[in-house]
């Protein structure tokens, strides 16, 4: 893991929408993994700064996001493939039928997640995978467990999970389940990339960091990848040693 520590979220979100915005240029038919949540928008913010300014295409990028809530339609303005195509999407070139979503909605969750495993896998694999990080350090909706997850699969949400998110959700109530990405599909990314701000993930980052790998710590797991960029505020990182 390399870390890198920030005064604010906005210095982040320029940085690393920078090692995003190369890697397009570098590499116009890159497959990036994508993460919803507060956390990466100054980062998709930054991105279609640049898109705007011109020199860069997102017609040959393909996208796969992280996750997705069961049992919410998919144009529910909490639905992630909403919140995707209003903070990010919308705003670029990118081709429809190049951004995927596991579909929560599925009548059989674990046929959607063989599917989307195997998309993934025929499109060569993720290039860049972007992460945040819950209180209780899950990645995706990989929750605090007794063993690593491998594939995609469906995933009934922690209350801690509940708790953090049921802010948004004043219409529809807040699911109580998930698709998600596994743990094994996050690491087989080439690169890896997870931002952290604010106080109440510094426990979670120090577990992360410092702490033994354990599925009790899903994000620990990282530890184990060969190409990891971890971007901290100063808040994040203030129970680091």
């Amino acid at each position: 893991m390399k870390v890198n520590i920030f005064k604010t979220a906005e210095e982040i979100g320029v940085a690393v929408a920078e090692i995003f915005t190369n890697e397009v240029k570098n590499n116009p038919d890159c497959v990036l993994g994508l993460a919803t949540g507060a956390t990466p928008i100054p980062t998709y913010q930054n991105i279609i700064s640049t898109y705007e300014k011109g020199g860069i295409s997102f017609k040959g990028v393909k996208t796969y996001n992280l996750d997705e809530y069961c049992n919410l339609p998919k144009s529910d303005k909490n639905s992630y493939y909403t919140f995707m195509h209003e903070q990010l999407f919308n705003s670029l070139d990118i081709l429809e039928e190049n951004v995927h979503f596991l579909d929560g909605n599925a009548a059989d969750c674990d046929e959607e997640c063989k599917r989307y495993d195997d998309e993934i896998n025929n499109a060569g694999g993720i290039d860049i995978q972007l992460l945040g990080i819950g209180n209780n350090a899950h990645i995706g909706f990989n929750e605090p467990a007794d063993e690593f997850t491998t594939g995609s699969f469906k995933v009934q949400l922690t209350e801690s999970t509940i708790n953090a998110n049921k802010i948004y959700f004043d219409e529809n109530p807040m699911p109580t389940h998930a698709l998600t990405m596994g743990i094994q599909q996050i690491m087989s990314a080439k690169k890896v990339i997870l931002i952290a701000t604010g106080p109440k993930k510094a426990e979670a980052v120090k577990n992360m960091i410092e702490g033994p790998v354990t599925a009790q710590v899903p994000a620990s797991i990282l530890q184990k990848h060969d190409d990891v960029l971890i971007f901290l505020d100063e808040a994040a990182a203030s129970l680091l040693k």
